[in-house]
C-alpha cells in the first residue's frame, strides 16, 4: 500500500516501491472480469437469434435486450468508481463479482423477454463496478510508473483477446448448447475472482471520503444514460427527435452536475481532477482516439461484406489483422513509452493510425484489397499504445486516493468516444449514401427494394440477391459507389482526427500542469507532470 498523499511524482526524492511476484498473480485475477466483459460486448449478437425466437421477443425487446447492458455501464461507470474510492476497491469488486455471477444465472434461465431484459440491467450495473476497480487497484498493486504502464498493456491485451475469443467462444457454445449457455460463462470466472480476490488483492480507499451525495449520483446518471442512449439512437439511425431530446437533456444534467459538485464539500466527483493538464489531455486523447478507432471497426466489415461482396466469415477473418496488431502493439507500447517518452508514443501512434485511416480511405476510392488491409492494421498498431500510454497517465497523474474514480473516468471517455465514432462517422456515410443513391436507382426497381436500397447498402445488397443479374448489377453499382463515397470522406475525416490527436499529444501532454487540489479543500499536492 502507498501513502495516499503522494503521487507518481513523489518519485524525484522518494522513489516508488517495485511492485513484487505477488502484485503480478494479482493482476492476473484483474484479468479475469475484464475478459469476461470483453466476452459479453461480443457473444450476445450470436445468441440473440436463437434467443429471441425461444422467447418470442419483440423487435423493441430485442434492441433492449442487446442495448441495456453497455447502456448501464457507461451510466454507472463514475458513480461506482467514486464508491470504489469510499468504500474500499477490492470491496466493491468483489461485490460485484458476485453480483454479476447471480446476475449471469438470471440471464442464463430468464423465462421471458422482460426476465432477460432485467437480468442484463443486472448484469450491466454490476459490469460497471469491475472496470474502474480494477484500474483503482492496479495503481494501487503498481506504485512503479515503469511496472503500471506494463500492467495496464496487459490489462488492454486481456481486453484484446476476450473480445476475439468471444464470437468463437459464443459459436462452440451454441453449437452444443442453449442460448443461456453463453451467460453461464461469468459464473465460474467470477467464482475464481471471489476465491483468489481477498488473498492476493489488496484494499485500497479514501482516508477521508465523506458521504456519498445521493442528488449527485441521480443527477451523473440523468445526464449519462439519456447522452449514451441518444448516442445509441443516432448510431442505430433511429429516431432523430428523440436522439437529439436525449442528448440534450443528458447535457442539461451534465451541467448541473457539474455545479452542484463545485459547491461540495465532498463532490462525488473531484473535478480538480480536471485541472492536471495531463489528465484532461489524457482523456481528450482516449475520447478522439475512439471515435476514429470504434466508428471506423464499426464500417469496416460493411464495407467488405457490401461492397467487396465478402462473406460474414470471410469478414470475421480479415478482422483478425488488426487483431493482432492491436495486441502486439499493447505490449509493446510499455518498451515504446520507456524509450521515447509517453507524449511521443502517443503523438508517433496518432500519426501512425492517421496513415492507416488514409489508407482506408484510399482503398474506398480505389477498391485496392491490400490498401485495406494496410491500412486497418495500422490503424490498430498506431492506436492501440495510445489508449495504454493515456489510460497510464490518467491513473498516474491523479492522486492515489481517487484511483477508482480516475479509472472510471478514463473508462467513461473511452465509452463516449465509441457511441460518438459510430454515430458521428457512421451519419456521414449515411448521409452521403443516401444523397448519392436518390437519383442513381434503376427506375424499374420494385417500391420495397427501392425503399430498401435508399436505407442502407445492406439493404441494396439483399435486395439484388432476389433479381436477375442486370438489374442487380444496376442496382449495386450505384449504391456501392454512394457507400464507398461516404466512406471516404468519414475515413479523411477520421484521419484529420488523428492527426488533431497528435498535435494535442506534441503540446498538452509535453507541459507541467499547476498544483492539483484535493476535495476537501485543506491539502495541496504539488505535482510536476512529467509526461
Amino acid at each position: 500500500m502507498t501513502d495516499p498523499t503522494t503521487t507518481d511524482t513523489d518519485s524525484a526524492t522518494m522513489p516508488p516501491p517495485r511492485a513484487g511476484p505477488r502484485a503480478w498473480v494479482g493482476l492476473a485475477v484483474l484479468m479475469l472480469p475484464l475478459l469476461l466483459i470483453a466476452l459479453d460486448n461480443s457473444v450476445l449478437a450470436l445468441a440473440a437469434p436463437a434467443l429471441s425466437a425461444d422467447l418470442a421477443a419483440s423487435a423493441t425487446q430485442q434492441l433492449w435486450i442487446l442495448d441495456i447492458y453497455p447502456l448501464l455501464i457507461a451510466g454507472f461507470l463514475i458513480t461506482m468508481g467514486t464508491l470504489g474510492d469510499r468504500i474500499g476497491r477490492r470491496r466493491l469488486l468483489l461485490i460485484g463479482a458476485a453480483a454479476f455471477a447471480l446476475a449471469s444465472l438470471a440471464a442464463a434461465y430468464a423465462p421471458t423477454a422482460e426476465a432477460l431484459i432485467a437480468g442484463r440491467a443486472l448484469l450491466g450495473l454490476a459490469g460497471a463496478t469491475l472496470m474502474p476497480s480494477t484500474l483503482g487497484l492496479i495503481r494501487t498493486l503498481f506504485p512503479d510508473p515503469v511496472q503500471r504502464t506494463s500492467a495496464i498493456a496487459i490489462w488492454m491485451a486481456a481486453f484484446i483477446v476476450g473480445g476475439a475469443a468471444g464470437p468463437l467462444i459464443g459459436g462452440l457454445l451454441l453449437e452444443h448448447f442453449w442460448w443461456g449457455s453463453v451467460f453461464l460463462i461469468g459464473v465460474p470466472v467470477m467464482a475464481v475472482l471471489l476465491l483468489l480476490g481477498p488473498w492476493l488483492l489488496p484494499e485500497a480507499r479514501d482516508p477521508d471520503p465523506g458521504r456519498i451525495d445521493l442528488a449527485s449520483v441521480a443527477l451523473s446518471l440523468a445526464a449519462m444514460l439519456p447522452l449514451v442512449y441518444g448516442l445509441k439512437q443516432l448510431a442505430s439511425g433511429g429516431s432523430l427527435p428523440v436522439a437529439v431530446a436525449a442528448i440534450a437533456l443528458g447535457a442539461g444534467a451534465g451541467i448541473a452536475f457539474v455545479r452542484r459538485q463545485r459547491r461540495l464539500r465532498h463532490p462525488l466527483l473531484d473535478l480538480a481532477l480536471f485541472t492536471v493538464s495531463a489528465v484532461t489531455a489524457a482523456l481528450m486523447v482516449l475520447l478522439l482516439t475512439q471515435i476514429v478507432m470504434t466508428g471506423t471497426f464499426f464500417l469496416f466489415p460493411q464495407y467488405l461484406q457490401s461492397v467487396l461482396g465478402q462473406s460474414a466469415l470471410h469478414a470475421a477473418l480479415w478482422m483478425v489483422p488488426l487483431i493482432g496488431a492491436s495486441l502486439v502493439a499493447s505490449l509493446l507500447a510499455p518498451r515504446l513509452a520507456g524509450r521515447l517518452g509517453r507524449a511521443q508514443v502517443v503523438t508517433a501512434g496518432s500519426l501512425v493510425a492517421a496513415l492507416g485511416v488514409t489508407l482506408l480511405a484510399a482503398a474506398a476510392a480505389t477498391s485496392l484489397f491490400g490498401l485495406l488491409v494496410a491500412g486497418s492494421v495500422l490503424l490498430a498498431f498506431g492506436a492501440t499504445p495510445i489508449g495504454v500510454v493515456a489510460t497510464d497517465l490518467v491513473l498516474g497523474h491523479a492522486p492515489p486516493e481517487r484511483a477508482g474514480t480516475a479509472g472510471s473516468l478514463s473508462e467513461t471517455s473511452s465509452e463516449l468516444g465509441a457511441g460518438l465514432g459510430i454515430a458521428l462517422l457512421g451519419s456521414i456515410v449515411a448521409g452521403l449514401y443516401r444523397a448519392g443513391v436518390t437519383d442513381t436507382l434503376p427506375a424499374d426497381l420494385p417500391p420495397q427494394a427501392a425503399d430498401a436500397a435508399r436505407d442502407t447498402v445492406a439493404g441494396a445488397a439483399a435486395a439484388a440477391e432476389h433479381f436477375p443479374p442486370g438489374l442487380a448489377d444496376a442496382l449495386l453499382e450505384p449504391t456501392r459507389a454512394a457507400f464507398s463515397t461516404g466512406l471516404v470522406v468519414a475515413w479523411l475525416a477520421g484521419a484529420a482526427v488523428m492527426t488533431g490527436v497528435a498535435v494535442l499529444a506534441a503540446t498538452r501532454l509535453q507541459r507541467s500542469t499547476r498544483p492539483v487540489r484535493t476535495d476537501t479543500g485543506n491539502q495541496r499536492q504539488d505535482e510536476e507532470q512529467r509526461c
